[in-house]
């Protein structure tokens, strides 16, 4: 099965909203590109937070989760006051990585923006990375039936 396959069929997804903020945008009155990977983050942790995989969890296994690759496509501005869906989609994977793929998308349900991360496990007091799965990410990828892939 193709990467794309997993990410459509992946069952492990979450929509969050966001307003988005005066802060956010430049004298354009769009949002500024780089804040992209700001709302790609507030999808990270709404996907933690629905599906049991925070940051926090890692670390009190003793683990960090750096990123060590982003990949995101502009395709129409999001502008002040505007609220956006950002859907995060988990794509499972062998390796002991954490990967996810986004799409925002505007009021009207027009894409804004799409993007995917990968995510690393590092020992988080020797910042060590490590190439098998920790137990708790084994435990948790179990309990939700994604081991097989």
């Amino acid at each position: 099965m193709k990467e794309s396959e997993k990410e459509e069929n992946s069952s492990l997804k979450i929509s969050h909203q966001i307003r988005v903020r005066f802060s956010e945008v430049d004298s354009l009155n769009i949002v500024w590109h780089g804040h992209y990977v700001k709302y790609f983050e507030e999808g990270r942790e709404a996907f933690g937070r629905a599906f049991e995989l925070t940051y926090l969890d890692a670390k009190t296994h003793g683990y960090a989760t750096p990123i060590v690759k982003t990949v995101l496509e502009h395709h129409l501005p999001l502008r002040y006051g505007e609220v956006a869906t950002i859907e995060t989609t988990y794509v499972n994977s062998r390796a002991a990585k954490l990967m996810f793929a986004y799409s925002i998308t505007n009021e009207k349900g027009k894409i804004v923006c799409t993007g995917k991360t990968t995510q690393v496990f590092t020992n988080f007091e020797a910042n060590d990375m490590t190439l098998n799965l920790p137990e708790f990410y084994k435990n948790w990828k179990e309990k939700h039936d994604l081991m097989h892939d």
